[in-house]
């Protein structure tokens, strides 16, 4: 049967809608105010950088007369072809597009905006001009490389924050909708904007997943496990064996901190954790707790102690085996590679290989990320710290949003408040809006160290629990897996690491992104990999070189793991070794969401 649209609303019905929701905004923005005024005002990024940012490029505009006339005559140039051709094609002549969006750009599918031709030139005037503002920008004389980096960036969010698809009088899908509606989607929107103002307590957190779709242990984080061991940092979790006999040599995940572990259990279909367990390896994972203040002193050396080191002594109490093979992932990935230079240090074994996800160990080149990281805007975050003992999670979490802006804030925005959908029950965006906070001191040890001055490859450039560490004396047999688009950690700046380690190295470049680039199993036979066995020193020169394979890497891994993972031995259950059952798999650190 066609589907029945709902009438279109009273006129009462929606005056009533709109009066209720406009007092539920103005308490939400006057809750904003007041927590402004007490110290609850810090944004990432500060205004205050971003106008100064601006400012600077301005200057130095004007004092380049020059430069600044070729721009203004490249506008105008521009803008006579656009309104040229905008003049053939209201004529009814054939017309080649003066400007097209790039390849996969969502914002403009609808075929209206190529079809009508008031969009279509509404459509090529904002991709000329955004066009020409963002080369205006990127070709500013005199700035130095981090400001060329933070102007490329903001200019960028500008520009999409333009789009022509963000309003609603200029696009044609919000358009058609409310007229089919009879406003009806707008209504809703203006529900869904207060409801997001609310949950924001003023500032507008954008719905991107219906959040009520998901429990931990009920259909995200399923597979089955034990937690076996907890301190104030850590749970640590041992999954219950898929299999009658198991690799002897136990597998221990260091997962993230930003965020959770369950990105790698997300659902039973694409849970690298379950496909772990059912290929015949002993799992554990370490759940990272949310902190609060009372966690404020703890340091990074805190999560290398309490995290992977006291893992191994936990796995070795739970299993009887001396060594693991070792997964770190992202930040996971970085405290891994100090872990294991630690222990080189102080002559620790334990470690038969280690598998870095995404990692990275040299910051020179991290991506835009780096757009956050200069001495001031690290003194700001250092002093916002200080006063609350962590960094909100709601901060990192907009960081990476920022990076993917057109996908992970405007086209919710559209969805939500333009067409007065709701966001779809998708497991990856509830676990990306499940975020953490930091505690001060690591977390300002870990931007200002790291990021800031790149220490971490620099041999005893780093000192942790009184231990100078070089990486070079790490000999660990590494496999190494990069993405291609990954915007966090990008691959060049972590295959720098190949020529770092001492022991044998695997480099494996995944096709997509941070998350989808590592978490593809093989059953959705998605995406591909590429292999190579040389590792010269550039990047370009290794991919030149590699061979693309289709599908997923994870059964490349795991051909490469079996020779460090021991012969077979009876399955092990959780918690009928050394250590008893604590509670059961998720565990309790992973449902702690901490109000901000």
């Amino acid at each position: 049967m066609p589907e029945t649209k709902p009438p279109p609303p009273d006129p009462m019905e929606a005056w009533i809608s709109i009066t209720r929701n406009l007092g539920r905004a103005q308490a939400a923005i006057a809750d904003y105010v007041e927590r402004s005024r007490n110290g609850n005002g810090f944004t990432i990024p500060d205004s205050g950088v971003v106008g100064d940012t601006f400012a600077e490029a301005w200057l130095h505009l004007l004092a380049n007369p020059k430069q600044l006339a070729e721009a203004q005559l490249d506008f105008l140039r521009r803008q006579n072809e656009l309104w040229q051709m905008a003049g053939r094609r209201l004529a009814g002549e054939p017309v080649t597009p003066v400007a097209e969006p790039p390849k996969g750009d969502k914002r403009f599918a609808d075929e209206e905006w190529t079809r009508e031709a008031a969009f279509d030139v509404i459509k090529q005037a904002y991709l000329t001009t955004a066009d020409w503002v963002q080369t205006t920008m990127r070709n500013v004389d005199g700035l130095d490389p981090h400001t060329h980096q933070k102007l490329d960036f903001f200019t960028r969010l500008a520009v999409d924050a333009w789009a022509p698809s963000n309003f609603l009088l200029t696009n044609p899908k919000a358009l058609r909708a409310t007229i089919e509606s009879g406003g009806r989607n707008l209504l809703d929107g203006l529900e869904h904007f207060v409801t997001d103002l609310e949950r924001g307590h003023g500032a507008l957190s954008i719905s991107m997943t219906d959040y009520d779709a998901f429990e931990l242990g009920r259909n995200v984080a399923t597979t089955p496990g034990k937690v076996v061991f907890q301190n104030d940092l850590m749970q640590l979790i041992q999954y219950a064996p898929a299999t009658e006999t198991v690799f002897r040599r136990p597998l221990l995940i260091v997962p993230p901190w930003i965020n959770k572990f369950y990105i790698l259990d997300l659902r039973a279909k694409n849970s690298f954790i379950k496909w772990c367990v059912d290929q015949g390896l002993t799992v554990f994972v370490i759940s990272w707790v949310n902190p609060d203040q009372s966690l404020s002193h703890k340091t990074f050396d805190d999560y290398m102690l309490e995290g992977p080191l006291a893992a191994l002594e936990a796995i070795r109490q739970a299993t009887g085996e001396a060594s693991v093979n070792i997964v770190g992932y992202c930040i996971g990935g970085t405290l891994t590679a100090c872990t294991l230079a630690y222990m080189a240090a102080r002559r620790m074994r334990g470690v038969a290989s280690a598998t870095y996800l995404v990692a990275l160990t040299d910051f020179a080149e991290a991506g835009e990320v780096k757009v956050f990281i200069d001495e001031h805007q690290l003194d700001l975050l250092d002093e916002h710290m200080a006063q609350r003992g962590y960094l909100e999670g709601r901060h990192m979490a907009g960081v990476f949003n920022l990076m993917r802006d057109n996908d992970l804030i405007w086209s919710f925005a559209i969805n939500n408040y333009l067409l007065g959908k709701e966001p779809l029950p998708f497991d990856l965006l509830y676990w990306n809006a499940d975020s953490t906070r930091m505690p001060v001191m690591m977390h300002s040890f870990y931007l200002r160290r790291m990021y800031l001055e790149n220490k971490l490859v620099e041999p005893g450039g780093i000192s942790l629990a009184g231990t100078s560490i070089d990486l070079r004396r790490i000999r660990t047999p590494t496999y190494m897996l990069s993405a291609a688009d990954d915007h966090i950690a990008p691959w060049k700046a972590t295959y720098a690491a190949t020529g770092v380690y001492s022991g044998p190295v695997k480099f494996v470049l995944a096709a997509s992104g941070h998350i989808a680039g590592v978490v593809n199993p093989p059953s959705a036979n998605k995406y591909s990999y590429w292999t190579n066995r040389d590792l010269p020193a550039d990047p370009d020169a290794w991919l030149a070189g590699a061979a693309q394979r289709l599908g997923s890497w994870w059964p490349d891994w795991l051909d490469w793991l079996k020779p460090h993972a021991g012969p077979q031995v009876p399955a092990r259950q959780p918690a009928a070794g050394g250590l008893p059952a604590i509670e059961d798999a998720p565990g309790s650190y992973v449902k702690l969401r901490l109000a901000e």
